[in-house]
């Protein structure tokens, strides 16, 4: 899959984004204005960031610039571990903004497009259930346009919107725009195109054809890349892991042979330089998921979603004094920042973040139970009853919770004489509080199989079979990236701290637990449980992303878990082997 920055996707944009604002062209006429690359610009729009690219990167250049300044004038002035500490921070604080400006606004575009490529499965199979129904390409267009809601179906909406009024259905230019990104899905859109115009006995044959093309071409996209995985995993581990806590067991060798090793150095290597050079990996690897399969997106106005994050943050403030006293005063005065920072970033994370975990467990339950229940209904429509007959009939083929958001819709239309659409996604429907793509496409499909009635049976069916199959194919893929994403995981949570602990310990022992050379253990304690924290971040988001896709909500929940895990294991690592030493 091609990853270059002149197709990624959304060309689209170009024609369809506003008009750029007066400060956009002030400054392109400005002299010695940044000049802005095509791929960031893109990346603007497809973020709908409203601020000019221009003023973006200017801003994020002259706060690095700044930043730097105040680190050298900070270090040049005045002397002391405190004032190393914090010019290095302010050096990394600078650059981190900098890079941020110009790569991350970038990167989250990315992310945001493995994403919607993760839908192009639903979205073909949407489409040939539109052209089965009605062999339209206009029409098949127009209803995957408004069953979907993501970034693919707007896409396709722009493009059949723009192809009004010609001979075109916009399904060809839809295709052409994705095609660099995801091959399979401009074949499989190419080849609904094509049905809408076969011979009717064809038809079916090509629709098929196209919805195998799409899962085919997911399945061999996520295979090429878990096996392209193993040896940069593997390097990452390597480099990322071991040699960093083993250069900090070494650090009392290397200075009784001399070689100076300060409390400056330290800092700065294992609070700046590894940290960088682990971002930079772990966003290098993200960056080349072909596609993802994300979960159901919790909207912050979701009832269960607590409407403010001050309950959470006094929870980590109160997590983190007790972490600080309890670090304190079972492992070393020095643990007690890292204490602090631990329990209290994992507590709040974990208590912000929990019910969301909640409610999209809900939705994975729901969504797995789909299959069942199309299959259930579109074999009833065969036999000739109507879709609000079938679907009372399927409560019980369907698993909960399914079945009982099936029997909520099938109550509500009966009591209020609504439409199956309005049963399901009206206000107080049954999948009002659901925010399941899924389950949303297929309470369009089910409405539009009652206007339509019997005939729509086969199409039912093959909806269900159609989310079978997607759900053996994201099995497949996790189960791919098993062994790499646990390793990941447990290294993040468990044994990075373990031997960062250890080392920890191991290394003040060999001197008494005093010192060795210029660095005193109660430096090397807190570098050593920074960077572990930070393996405890970076690894569990890279293991996170890589098995599910970049999400918010998910990775802020599994970081604040091992944050917690990484916290305690690294502790009672550093304390079980100075008893043992």
């Amino acid at each position: 899959m091609s990853h270059a920055s002149g197709s990624d996707g959304d060309n689209d944009n170009a024609s369809t984004a506003p008009a750029a604002p007066p400060t956009t062209t002030v400054g392109a006429a400005s002299p010695g204005t940044i000049e802005v690359p095509d791929d960031y610009r893109r990346a603007c729009r497809l973020l709908s960031v409203s601020a000019p690219p221009e003023a973006l990167l200017t801003a994020s250049y002259a706060v690095a610039v700044c930043g730097s300044l105040l680190a050298l004038v900070a270090a040049v002035t005045v002397t002391g571990l405190l004032a190393t500490t914090v010019s290095l921070g302010l050096l990394a604080l600078s650059l981190s903004v900098a890079a941020l400006g110009r790569y991350g606004v970038p990167f989250a575009a990315e992310a945001k497009r493995i994403r919607a490529l993760g839908t192009a499965p639903s979205l073909v199979t949407t489409l040939v259930l539109g052209a089965t129904l009605w062999p339209s390409a206009e029409r098949a267009a127009a209803f995957a346009g408004r069953a979907g809601n993501g970034l693919l179906a707007t896409r396709l909406q722009h493009h059949r919107q723009r192809a009004a009024g010609t001979p075109r259905s916009g399904l060809g230019t839809f295709a052409a725009s994705w095609g660099s990104r995801f091959p399979a899905l401009e074949r499989a859109v190419g080849l609904v195109e094509n049905a809408t115009l076969a011979p009717t006995e064809e038809r079916p044959e090509v629709l098929e054809r196209a919805r195998q093309c799409i899962l085919d071409g997911t399945r061999d996209e996520m295979a090429a890349f878990a096996a392209s995985l193993r040896g940069p995993a593997t390097g990452l581990y390597a480099f990322g892991v071991l040699l960093p806590l083993a250069m900090a067991s070494l650090l009392p060798a290397a200075a009784a042979a001399g070689v100076p090793v300060t409390a400056p150095v330290l800092v700065g290597t294992y609070g700046v330089v590894f940290p960088g050079a682990l971002l930079v990996a772990c966003c290098w690897l993200l960056g080349r998921r072909p596609v993802a399969f994300p979960p159901a997106t919790i909207p912050r106005s979701h009832p269960d979603v607590p409407a403010s994050a001050l309950p959470s943050v006094a929870c980590g403030i109160v997590a983190g004094i007790g972490g600080w006293h309890l670090a304190g005063a079972l492992v070393a005065a020095w643990a007690s920042p890292i204490g602090a920072l631990g329990t209290g970033a994992g507590s709040a994370l974990v208590s912000y973040y929990r019910p969301i975990a909640e409610v999209r467990d809900r939705v994975t339950d729901i969504e797995a139970g789909l299959p069942d229940a199309l299959s259930a209904v579109g074999r009833r429509l065969d036999r000739g009853q109507s879709v609000e007959a079938a679907l009372v009939e399927a409560v019980g083929e369907a698993p909960e919770p399914t079945s009982g958001v099936i029997e909520a819709a099938a109550a509500r239309q009966e009591h209020l004489g609504t439409s199956v659409e309005e049963a399901f996604l009206g206000p107080g429907g049954a999948l009002a509080d659901v925010p399941s793509r899924r389950a949303r496409r297929v309470a369009t499909l089910l409405d539009t199989a009652a206007t339509i009635g019997p005939p729509a049976g086969e199409s039912v069916t093959t909806m269900g079979e159609h989310l079978d199959a997607l759900r053996a194919i994201e099995r497949e893929t996790r189960r791919d990236l098993s062994q790499i994403t646990e390793t990941l995981s447990n290294t993040a949570g468990l044994f990075g701290p373990l031997i960062g602990g250890a080392t920890v310990a191991l290394a003040g022992s060999m001197v008494g637990g005093e010192q060795f050379a210029t660095v005193p253990s109660a430096v090397l304690g807190p570098v050593v449980g920074w960077y572990v924290l930070v393996l405890a971040v970076l690894l569990t988001a890279l293991s996170t992303g890589l098995h599910r896709g970049l999400d918010r909500a998910l990775v802020g929940y599994r970081t604040g878990l091992a944050l917690l895990s990484a916290t305690a294991t690294f502790f009672v690592a550093v304390v079980a082997t100075g008893l043992l030493v």
